[in-house]
C-alpha cells in the first residue's frame, strides 16, 4: 500500500478581532475563521483593550498579545487545536495577574 502525504499550505493571518466569546482571523486565503474564546484562557480573562492589543508574528502565521504573554498559530486554529497550557501554567499566570 502506497501513502502520499498532502502538503497543505498554511494561510496567514491579516487581520484579527476578538469579541466577549470569539477569536476571528481573516485569511490571506480569503477565508475568516472563528473560534470559541474559551479555547484561549488568557483571551477570557483579558480585558477589552488588552485583548486589542495584538501583533501578527512570523508574517501572519500567529498572533501574539504582549501583555497577556500569549502566542496562538494560525495553523492551531485551523486544527482546532486549544490552547495547550497546562493548569498550573494558567493557574500561576492568573495569580500574578491578580497580584498587580
Amino acid at each position: 500500500m502506497t501513502t502520499s502525504a498532502v502538503e497543505l499550505e498554511i494561510p496567514d493571518a491579516i487581520d484579527v478581532s476578538v469579541t466577549e466569546d470569539t477569536l476571528n482571523v481573516e485569511l490571506s486565503d480569503g477565508r475568516s475563521i472563528s473560534v470559541p474564546l474559551e479555547w484561549y484562557p488568557r483571551l477570557v480573562h483579558a480585558t477589552s483593550d488588552e485583548r486589542a492589543k495584538w501583533r501578527l508574528i512570523g508574517r501572519g502565521q500567529g498572533i501574539h498579545w504582549e501583555d497577556l504573554d500569549e502566542d496562538i498559530s494560525v495553523e492551531g486554529i485551523l486544527a482546532g487545536r486549544p490552547s495547550g497550557e497546562s493548569q498550573t501554567s494558567f493557574k500561576k499566570w492568573l495569580a500574578e495577574r491578580k497580584s498587580h
